[in-house]
């Protein structure tokens, strides 16, 4: 089933702060149309250096730059976008056969990843033409 990149989209977090600092979260049930069954993280990534070239078969994600800053670009494989992540408490979410390419890391990104499934290499789409 072909997928449009509308469907991903950006969310909001909760954000509560004071002279301490500031928190942030996701609850289930509240924030996602998915349970969490994976957490990982990225970080120490040149700002020169590609992550993600591919898409999921069936896994959702949210990716969230829970420090520092990068760029996603989605694709359906008809139309493409850039997206800027800056803030811990807005975060991307990713519908399941959109290509996904991380980019321009800055040199505090660190890049925080829900996802809807545990690792299964077999759910991996490598070959763009394959959405």
């Amino acid at each position: 089933m072909r997928r449009s990149i509308e469907e991903c989209r950006l969310i909001d977090l909760p954000k509560f702060s004071d002279p301490r600092g500031s928190l942030s979260f996701v609850q289930k049930g509240e924030h996602l149309p998915f349970d969490i069954q994976r957490v990982y993280y990225l970080y120490d990534a040149p700002d020169d250096v590609s992550r993600g070239l591919h898409a999921h078969k069936e896994l959702e994600q949210l990716i969230i730059a829970i420090s520092g800053s990068f760029t996603i670009t989605i694709n359906d494989g008809n139309a493409k976008k850039k997206i800027r992540l800056t803030r811990p408490d807005q975060g991307l979410y990713m519908c399941p056969r959109i290509w996904r390419e991380l980019t321009e890391f800055s040199s505090d990104a660190v890049c925080l990843v829900l996802a809807s499934h545990p690792y299964d290499p077999d759910d991996y789409i490598f070959d763009i033409e394959e959405l």
